[in-house]
């Protein structure tokens, strides 16, 4: 994939060379991100953050890469403070847009939202969530986690186990994700659900069209054992037709400190792509994992901050031209850690 001038809509858009690369640049990223050096290659440059569905990390997460990179940001969030809610179409909302800026971070509740706005905008767009469809920025943070978590703890990464459990119907970051897994071989999967919001045909579809094998399993103690990776998710109650529904489910699968010792192996990682539903009720990653050191969710958001970064470097063609505009810090800064 050539990557400037080119939306990020997709994973379907990527091969493994493209991931590696993003991967490469994502590294060059480190001392940026760690606020151990500051780098402008992007002074002037202005992103549009159009966030018309909830959002805290994903957003700040793309506006704090642009910065990083030295651009400014301008945002709109929420439906309603947009002139989407006058019935002004994506298309001539991403036309009047791409006028403004110089790339476009973008998410919506509806599948193929992003997809379509992106017809209309001749700057590159990239999907910060399109409804439950997918989410491959986060994919992408989360391969990245997974290989910085494993090399880090001395584990192979040619074979990797990983358990997704909870809300698979529905979670977008976890169809992102297994589709991400698909292009990389000896991946093997467990997928834990209620049998209501299980894993979707279609990505089973592309595990089977990979070759991948994967268990099915409403057992949660099950999927547990012998995994490398177990990735966490909420259960997506704003896309429920009802809250009573979506009562039904919360709470099935809850991860505490005790259990991991029971059932996991030594030094298994645990994802969650957040925010985590810490309420009585729910509470499917109890706060008592919060001194685990295998607990990766916070640090999945240092490595997300990392990813975008690279991503804009890509589309705005400007991943070769980093150490040019670099100088020192001039205020303090805790050293953020990856």
């Amino acid at each position: 994939m050539k990557f400037q001038g080119q939306h990020i809509l997709s994973i379907d858009q990527l091969e493994r060379e493209s991931v590696e690369r993003i991967i490469q640049v994502a590294d060059d990223m480190t001392p940026y991100a760690t606020r151990v050096k500051c780098c402008t290659v992007l002074d002037g440059a202005i992103l549009a953050n159009l966030f018309f569905e909830p959002s805290t990390r994903t957003r700040i997460s793309f506006g704090t890469a642009f910065n990083l990179l030295g651009g400014h940001v301008r945002e709109t969030v929420g439906m309603t403070t947009s002139s989407l809610s006058k019935g002004e179409s994506l298309y001539d909302t991403a036309r009047v847009t791409a006028n403004y800026a110089d790339a476009i971070a973008m998410r919506h509740p509806d599948v193929g939202s992003v997809a379509e706005f992106a017809r209309g905008s001749n700057v590159p767009v990239i999907n910060g969530g399109d409804g439950p469809n997918e989410h491959p920025t986060q994919a992408l943070l989360d391969l990245y986690t997974i290989y910085n978590e494993l090399e880090t703890l001395g584990k192979d990464k040619g074979t990797i186990k990983i358990a997704m459990i909870g809300d698979l119907k529905n979670g977008r970051t976890v169809h992102s994700l297994t589709r991400l897994l698909c292009l990389f071989p000896n991946i093997q999967f467990t997928f834990i659900s209620p049998q209501a919001l299980a894993m979707p045909d279609k990505i089973l579809d592309a595990c089977d069209n990979a070759g991948l094998s994967y268990n099915i399993s409403e057992d949660f103690h099950y999927g547990l054992k012998g995994q490398d990776v177990i990735y966490l998710t909420r259960v997506q109650e704003e896309r429920f037709t009802t809250q009573e529904e979506a009562n039904l489910y919360r709470g099935k699968y809850c991860l505490n400190q005790k259990l991991y010792e029971q059932h996991c192996d030594k030094n298994t990682v645990i994802m969650h792509p957040l925010p985590r539903d810490s309420r009585p009720e729910a509470n499917e990653l109890s706060d008592d994992m919060n001194n685990n050191p295998n607990l990766a969710i916070f640090r999945q958001t240092h490595y997300g901050v990392k990813v975008r970064m690279a991503l804009f470097a890509l589309v705005l063609g400007v991943e070769d031209k980093l150490t040019q505009f670099e100088k020192p810090m001039n205020w303090y800064s805790p050293r953020h850690q990856s």
